[in-house]
C-alpha cells in the first residue's frame, strides 16, 4: 500500500513558488492587513522581532509555522531586521479580489536590504547608507559604492589589501558585495551586510554593458573611468544588484564619479580610528570631531560634512576656495540668514531619490514644495555675499523653480496624510474632474439626511436610521421590535442582535453612484499624483544639482558658524612642507573639558621634521599629538582651525600609532597590533606625511622595545616625515645628537610634596622624569603599594648609578646606557643556588656529592 503526500493548499503553493526565487531573504507575504511569514522564515522572524510564532493547520502534510505583522507598522519591524543584517522581500497583492479562481495574484515588488534603503523611517538622516562592491584583480582592488537614497555613485581603484581596507573603513558601507570564492581578510569576515555573489557576475564585459545601459551612453570614456577595469567590474555588479532589489531602473543614478587617491590625504584604518573623526574608540559618536563641527541645519549637509572630514583634500585650489567662502560668510555674520532659511529646506537630496524611484509619499512632496519655496530667499542672500570663493560655483545651481514650486503649491494640501492610499492629498480646485467626483461623494451626507427624514415620515418609525459601513455599504436600520413593521419594499440586508438592516432600490441606486464616485475620485487622485512625480522627474537632474549645492552651502555656513562660535582662525596654505601652529587647541577636548584648555605651539619644517616628546603620563602628550593631526585635517577639509594662527604645508598622508588594543578575532596580541601598524607607517611614510608615534615598543621587554623605538625613529628621521614621537624611553632624547632635524620637547609638570600638578604646556628640551609613581597615586593605587614602589625605585636608581660609575656603556646603540637586559625586579638568589655556587667540586667525593643532591632536593 502506498501513501501520497497531500497537495499544498493553493495559497501555500503560491507562497512556496515565490519563496523559491528568494531563498536567502525573509519573505513578507501580504495577506489583507498583514504581512505573513511561514515555515523557517516565521521561526527566524519570531526570534529576531520577538513576535508570536503560531501554527496555521497543515498543508502538504506539514504543520505550518506562521508569524505576522500589521502592514501599517511594517517599517518599524523592517528597521529592526535590517539593523540585524537581514534582507526582506516585500510581496504585495497586485490582483483584484475575485479576479481569478485561485489565490489573489501577488509578486515581490522590492527587496529591502541594508545597503539599498531609501525609506525615511529606515535611515539615519545624518549618515550615508552605502551599498558597496569590491572586485579584486591581482594586486589591484576595484571598489564601487552607491547611496541609493541620493543617487551618488562612485568608483576607485587601490593597490593592495591594506589600501582597500582603509577605504572600506572610510566608507563604512551598510552592505558589501564580494565574489563568492573570495578569501576574506578577518577585518571583513564579521561584516553584517556581507553578500557573496557568483563569480560569473564579476565580468568586465557584462559590467560595462550594464553601466552603458544605465547611463544611456555608448561607452564610459566621458566619465573618465573606461580604463579602470577592476572598478568597473565592481560597479556593474553593484548596479545589477540594486536594480534587482528595487525592481526599477534607478533613473536618479545617472552618472558615475571617479575618486583619485592622489587627490586626498590618505588616512589608514587604524589612524582613522585613533583620530576619532566620526566614531570614538568605543564605537559611539560622542566626543568626536564630527560631534563638535557638525551643526548643519540640513541632514544632507550633515552627511556631506562627514564625507569631507573623512576625505581631506590635497587639491589646494578647492581647499583655498572653501577657506575663502567661509571667510566671506563670516563677514558681518552673512551665514546667519542663510542658515535660518536652509533650516526649512529639509532633506531635499533623499526626497528627490524617492521621487525618482516613484516611492515618494505625500509628505515628501509637501517638504519638497517647502524647500522650493525657500530658493528665492537663498538666491538673494547668497548673491549678497562677495564673489571670489567656492560660493561662486554654488550660485549657478541655487536658483528658483517657479513653475514647479507653483504646481506643488496648488496641488498638495498643507498637511497631507502619510500615504496616498485613501486619498485626501490633492487640493480642491487643482483638477476639475477630481472636484466633480469628490462633490458627488461628499454630497452623500446631505442626501442621507434627507432620505432618513423622509422615510421616518413615510413609515412612522421614529427610530429609523440610515447608515454606512465598508463591508455592507449603505443601509436602513430598524430596532428589532420595529423590524416587523418595515414596508414591503424594504429588502433585508443584515440581521444584528438588536436590529435589522434593510436596503431599498433608491438607496441601492444611490450607493452604486456614491461608491463609484468615491472610487473614481481616488483613482483620479492617484493618477494626478503619478503625473506630479513624472513632472518632477523631468527636472530631476537640475533639482539634484540644486540639492547638492544646498548641502555644500550648509557645510560652508556651518564652518563659518563654528569659526565664530569657537574662535577658530583661517589657516594659511603654504607650498613648503611643514606645519607651523601657534597656540593650537584640541577641537574636541577644549569643548568637553571642565578646565580651561592650555594651547600649545607646533613647529615641523624641513630643518626640524621630528619632535621627540617626553613627559609624565596624563601630561597631555597624546592630546597634543592628536590636536596637531586634527588641525591639519580640518585645514585640508576647508574649515578654519582651533589656533591663533596656522600655516599648513601639503600633506599626502596622516598616520597615527596611538593607544593599545589586541585583536582577538585576528589572533594578534597588543604588541603584534602595534608592530603591524608601525610597519605600515614605516613602509608608506614620505617626506610629506604627518606621523604620530606614541609609546612605540612598550609591549615587550625594555631593551627590545627601546631598540625598536630607536630604529623606527631613525627611519622616520631619514625619510624626513613630519613626526611627533612620544616616548617614556629617556634614552630616546639622545636622538637629536645623532640625527639632524630632530628636537626634544616635553610636557611640563610640577610637584607639591609627593603629588603632581600637570601644566599641559609644551617646552623645549627633554623631561627630567616620568612621574610614574605620582600618576599611580592619582589613580588610586593603594598607599602601601606606592611606598613599596618608591623603595624599589630608590634601590634600582642606586644600582643603576653604581653600574654607570663602573663605566658601563652601550657601543651599539647611541643613547642606550646599558648593554644588559637584566630582570629589574630580580629577587635574591635561592639558598640552594648560593650553596651550589660556593661548592668546591674538587674537594668532595662522589658519595658526598650524591648526599648533597638529596639534601638540596629536599630544600627545593
Amino acid at each position: 500500500m502506498t501513501t501520497t503526500t497531500p497537495a499544498h493548499t493553493p495559497m501555500i503553493a503560491q507562497y512556496l513558488h515565490i519563496k523559491r526565487d528568494h531563498p536567502e531573504v525573509l519573505l513578507f507575504y501580504r495577506m489583507g492587513d498583514f504581512y505573513e511569514l511561514f515555515f523557517d522564515d516565521a521561526k527566524r522572524a519570531s526570534m529576531l522581532l520577538d513576535i508570536t510564532l503560531t501554527q496555521r493547520g497543515k498543508s502538504g502534510g506539514q504543520t505550518i509555522p506562521m508569524a505576522g505583522i500589521p502592514y501599517h507598522s511594517a517599517e518599524g519591524y523592517l528597521a529592526r531586521l535590517v539593523a540585524a543584517g537581514e534582507s526582506v522581500a516585500i510581496c504585495e497583492q497586485i490582483g483584484e479580489p475575485g479576479a481569478s479562481k485561485g489565490p489573489m495574484e501577488r509578486r515581490v515588488v522590492r527587496i529591502v536590504t541594508p545597503g539599498t534603503l531609501h525609506d525615511e523611517a529606515l535611515l539615519d538622516a545624518r549618515r550615508d547608507n552605502l551599498l558597496a562592491a569590491i572586485a579584486p584583480h591581482q594586486q589591484t582592488w576595484g571598489l564601487a559604492w552607491l547611496e541609493l537614497s541620493s543617487g551618488r555613485f562612485s568608483v576607485l581603484e587601490v593597490e593592495g589589501e591594506a589600501e582597500m581596507l582603509a577605504e572600506l573603513t572610510r566608507l563604512s558601507p551598510a552592505e558589501l558585495i564580494i565574489p563568492e570564492s573570495m578569501a576574506l581578510p578577518h577585518e571583513l569576515a564579521q561584516h553584517r551586510g556581507l553578500r557573496r555573489q557568483g563569480e560569473w557576475l564579476f565580468d568586465l564585459e557584462s559590467a560595462t554593458r550594464t553601466l552603458c545601459q544605465q547611463f544611456e551612453v555608448n561607452d564610459l570614456r566621458g566619465f573618465g573611468c573606461a580604463h579602470l577595469n577592476a572598478a568597473l567590474t565592481a560597479a556593474g555588479v553593484l548596479i545589477d544588484y540594486a536594480r534587482d532589489t528595487q525592481r526599477t531602473a534607478l533613473p536618479h543614478v545617472s552618472a558615475i564619479g571617479v575618486e583619485n587617491r592622489d587627490d586626498a590625504v590618505v588616512i589608514d584604518a587604524a589612524s582613522r580610528r585613533n583620530l576619532e573623526i566620526d566614531a570614538n574608540l568605543s564605537g559611539s559618536t560622542d566626543n568626536t570631531l564630527a560631534s563638535v563641527v557638525d551643526t548643519c541645519t540640513t541632514a544632507m549637509g550633515s552627511r556631506l560634512l562627514k564625507r569631507w572630514l573623512n576625505r581631506p583634500l590635497r587639491q589646494r585650489e578647492i581647499v583655498s576656495g572653501r577657506h575663502a567662502g567661509v571667510a566671506l560668510l563670516g563677514l558681518d555674520a552673512a551665514y546667519m540668514p542663510l542658515r535660518e532659511t536652509l533650516a526649512a529646506v529639509g532633506d531635499m537630496e533623499r526626497i528627490l531619490a524617492r521621487v525618482a524611484l516613484y516611492s515618494a509619499r505625500p509628505r515628501d512632496l509637501a517638504r519638497l514644495r517647502d524647500a522650493l519655496a525657500t530658493l528665492p530667499a537663498l538666491e538673494r542672500d547668497l548673491n549678497a555675499v562677495e564673489h571670489g570663493s567656492a560660493l561662486d560655483a554654488l550660485r549657478v545651481h541655487i536658483r528658483p523653480y517657479p513653475d514647479m514650486a507653483d504646481t506643488l503649491e496648488r496641488a498638495i494640501i498643507d498637511n497631507p496624510p502619510v500615504v496616498l492610499r485613501d486619498g485626501g492629498v490633492i487640493r480642491d480646485g487643482f483638477d476639475s474632474d477630481l472636484d466633480e467626483h469628490r462633490g458627488m461623494a461628499e454630497n452623500a451626507g446631505e442626501y442621507l439626511i434627507r432620505l432618513e427624514t423622509r422615510e421616518r415620515e413615510r413609515t412612522g418609525l421614529a427610530n429609523l436610521k440610515v447608515g454606512y459601513n465598508r463591508v455592507h455599504g449603505y443601509f436602513i436600520e430598524l430596532p428589532r421590535a420595529q423590524a416587523r413593521e418595515a414596508p414591503a419594499d424594504y429588502i433585508r440586508r443584515q440581521t444584528l442582535k438588536n436590529a435589522e438592516r434593510f436596503i431599498i432600490p433608491e438607496l441601492k441606486e444611490f450607493e452604486d453612484k456614491a461608491l463609484s464616485a468615491r472610487s473614481r475620485a481616488l483613482a483620479r487622485e492617484k493618477h494626478l499624483y503619478e503625473q506630479l512625480l513624472e513632472t518632477l522627474n523631468a527636472e530631476l537632474g537640475a533639482l539634484q544639482a540644486t540639492s547638492q549645492a544646498l548641502a555644500e552651502l550648509d557645510v560652508l555656513c556651518t564652518f563659518a558658524e563654528r569659526a565664530e562660535a569657537l574662535d577658530w582662525v583661517r589657516p594659511t596654505l603654504v607650498e613648503s612642507t611643514g606645519l607651523a601652529i601657534h597656540a593650537g587647541r584640541h577641537p574636541v577636548v577644549e569643548q568637553v573639558s571642565a578646565n580651561p584648555f592650555v594651547p600649545n605651539d607646533t613647529a615641523l619644517r624641513h630643518d626640524q621634521h621630528m619632535l621627540v616628546i617626553t613627559g609624565p603620563n596624563m601630561g597631555g602628550k597624546s592630546t597634543y599629538m592628536r590636536q596637531t593631526a586634527l588641525i591639519a585635517l580640518l585645514a585640508h577639509c576647508g574649515s578654519f582651525v582651533p589656533a591663533d594662527a596656522a600655516e599648513i604645508g601639503p600633506l599626502d598622508r596622516i598616520f597615527t600609532r596611538i593607544g593599545s588594543s589586541d585583536d582577538l578575532a585576528g589572533g594578534r596580541s597588543t604588541f603584534m597590533v602595534e608592530m603591524t601598524e608601525t610597519a605600515n607607517i614605516l613602509h608608506n611614510a614620505t617626506g610629506q606625511s604627518l606621523v604620530l608615534m606614541d609609546e612605540i615598543g612598550r609591549g615587550t621587554s625594555t631593551f627590545d622595545g627601546l631598540s625598536l623605538a630607536w630604529a623606527s625613529a631613525e627611519h622616520l628621521a631619514n625619510v624626513k616625515a613630519l613626526t611627533l614621537f612620544a616616548t617614556h624611553y629617556f634614552e630616546m632624547t639622545a636622538l637629536p645628537e645623532h640625527r639632524e632635524g630632530v628636537a626634544n620637547i616635553h610636557l611640563t609638570a610640577t610637584e607639591h610634596g609627593e603629588r603632581i600638578v600637570f601644566m599641559h604646556r609644551i617646552e623645549a628640551g627633554a623631561a627630567s622624569q616620568s612621574y610614574g609613581l605620582q600618576v599611580a597615586q592619582l589613580a588610586g593605587v593603594p598607599p602601601q603599594v606606592i611606598r613599596h614602589a618608591r623603595e624599589k625605585l630608590t634601590a634600582l636608581e642606586q644600582r643603576d648609578n653604581q653600574e654607570n660609575s663602573q663605566g658601563a656603556s652601550d657601543e651599539a646603540t647611541p643613547g642606550v646606557t646599558s648593554p644588559q637586559q637584566d630582570d629589574l625586579f630580580a629577587q635574591s638568589p635561592h639558598p640552594v643556588i648560593e650553596a651550589l655556587g660556593n661548592l668546591q667540586m674538587d674537594d668532595i667525593s662522589p658519595r658526598q656529592a650524591l648526599a648533597l643532591l638529596y639534601e638540596w632536593q629536599g630544600r627545593l
